[in-house]
């Protein structure tokens, strides 16, 4: 007996997947950055020195006298000489009253008259110590600062992304196939 057989072949489908990876990027923008420094403010004050020199008695003590100082002294000298001859003549005209009491008071009233007093010798031209008067005051220095603090401005720039999505793309790469044949087998009967 002939019994028909079916041979089924099946070939499976086969589906191809690709897939793009996603990109992403990113980029961060150096911060914009302004710094200004201003001077600082400086004010200097100064009161200067003062120096005096008075040399008024050492050009005195070298006879260099002012003219006025010199009429001041002429004035007193002459005044003290004016005293001292009234002085003296009333002590002469004391011992001429007194003549009869003996001795020579007229030879006495004369030595004394003709005789000058002997003057020390000296150096005049050399003022003595201390004659010369100095004053001095320092200056004065005044400094005032005012520190100006610095002005910076910063400006932060957003970072820049960028994306790129994946994709899966999927594709079918086989189809699916059946194949159906009927075979009949003959035994040679």
């Amino acid at each position: 007996m002939n019994v028909p057989q079916i041979r089924l072949q099946s070939i499976s489908g086969q589906i191809s997947i690709h897939t793009t990876k996603a990109q992403q990027t990113m980029e961060q923008p150096k911060a914009s950055l302004s710094i200004e420094q201003p001077k600082a403010e400086l004010s200097i004050e100064t009161t200067p020195s003062k120096l005096s020199i008075d040399q008024t008695e050492a050009w005195a003590d070298m006879d260099l006298k002012h003219i006025s100082r010199r009429i001041q002294e002429a004035a007193e000298q002459g005044k003290q000489d004016l005293l001292e001859g009234i002085a003296r003549r009333a002590q002469e005209g004391e011992q001429l009253k007194k003549i009869e009491n003996g001795g020579t008071p007229i030879t006495d009233i004369a030595k004394r008259g003709s005789s000058k007093p002997i003057q020390p010798i000296n150096i005049a031209f050399i003022p003595s110590a201390g004659s010369v008067k100095i004053d001095y005051q320092p200056a004065k220095v005044e400094i005032d600062i005012t520190a100006n603090k610095p002005k910076i401005d910063v400006e932060i720039n957003k970072p820049i992304i960028g994306y790129e999505a994946g994709r899966v793309d999927i594709e079918l790469a086989r189809r699916n196939e059946l194949h159906i044949d009927f075979v009949s087998e003959d035994k040679g009967e």
